[in-house]
């Protein structure tokens, strides 16, 4: 988009460039209108990412926006950014793809519990260990809602359901702790009751450079009976509201265990001193975005590379 000419500029005087005028929530609105069930959660997780991507002041083709499979992960077609929809468990591989490629445009994964602590485990934890420039936002409603209603990862134990009748032997992830020990340099949660605190919480996300985890309580209202918007109203309190000190790892580590009667959202975790992997990568070091970067190989070799793949 061209910058705006000043009146001073056309009356004559030396021409100034006025900043680029800034996008609003509604220009963030994608073709698709979502699908979701009324009162789903993951509404206020679109509207808080759409409202923080505009006040960053970031354009569409600044942002690339990746899921997997699941409820959650249709939001890329609701978004008015890049984006791709791809395979169960493997947004964050796909995504550290896109990272790689682009390093300057921002990267942001959004997915379910079940995507992206399930079948998605291990890629998520091996981008954490490599502190990749990624800002993933889980929506976290603590079922498999897509599939109507089975435990998954972040189910709490004795949970009954379908697939546990009788209530879930299992214990359930903690994504916080994991998170902070894996080696993500921002780590946050956020619920989507509190709309103006899930903004900010993802806008230092995106800013932050290297893993960003937002861990987002977005109940299922169809599904989970247990963990609904009640639930979490009677019990959320904003650890800032309490003097919580982000980059003290053992006081993120204990809140970051704290379950029952309260339970604290908001910057669990941050440190600024660890290199990202494209700013620790040599060949990203000069040159700009691979994606800009000449093929290197000639044409002819290039389609016949291309024919072999096909």
């Amino acid at each position: 988009m061209s910058a705006v000419v000043s009146s001073a500029a056309a009356a004559g005087a030396p021409e100034r460039l006025s900043p680029r005028p800034l996008l609003t929530v509604k220009d963030m609105k994608g073709r698709a209108d979502p699908d979701w069930c009324p009162g789903c959660g993951d509404y206020g997780v679109l509207n808080a990412l759409k409202q923080a991507i505009a006040e960053l002041g970031l354009y569409p083709h600044e942002v690339m926006t990746i899921s997997g499979i699941g409820c959650s992960s249709n939001l890329p077609g609701y978004i008015n950014t890049y984006g791709m929809h791809t395979l169960h468990g493997r947004s964050v591989a796909v995504a550290s793809g896109a990272a790689l490629a682009n390093h300057e445009m921002k990267t942001i994964v959004t997915g379910g519990d079940g995507d992206g602590y399930g079948i998605g485990g291990n890629h998520f934890v091996h981008a954490m260990r490599r502190n990749l420039d990624l800002t993933y936002i889980v929506m976290n409603n603590q079922i498999y809602g897509l599939t109507t209603g089975q435990t998954s990862p972040t189910s709490l134990k004795g949970m009954k359901t379908k697939s546990t009748p009788h209530g879930s032997v299992e214990n359930p992830i903690n994504p916080i702790p994991m998170a902070i020990v894996a080696g993500a340099t921002y780590v946050a949660r956020g619920y989507t009751g509190q709309i103006k605190h899930l903004v900010g919480l993802i806008k230092g996300g995106i800013m932050h450079k290297g893993f960003s985890l937002i861990d987002v309580f977005s109940p299922c209202v169809t599904f989970n009976h247990d963990n609904t918007h009640d639930f979490f109203k009677q019990r959320t309190y904003k650890l800032e509201d309490r003097g919580h000190d982000p980059r003290d790892f053992h006081a993120a580590m204990d809140e970051g265990y704290r379950w029952g009667d309260e339970i604290p959202t908001g910057l669990f975790w941050q440190r600024d001193d660890l290199p990202s992997l494209d700013q620790l990568e040599p060949v990203l070091a000069e040159g700009g975005a691979l994606s800009r970067r000449p093929l290197g190989v000639a044409p002819e070799l290039a389609q016949r590379l291309v024919r072999e793949l096909m």
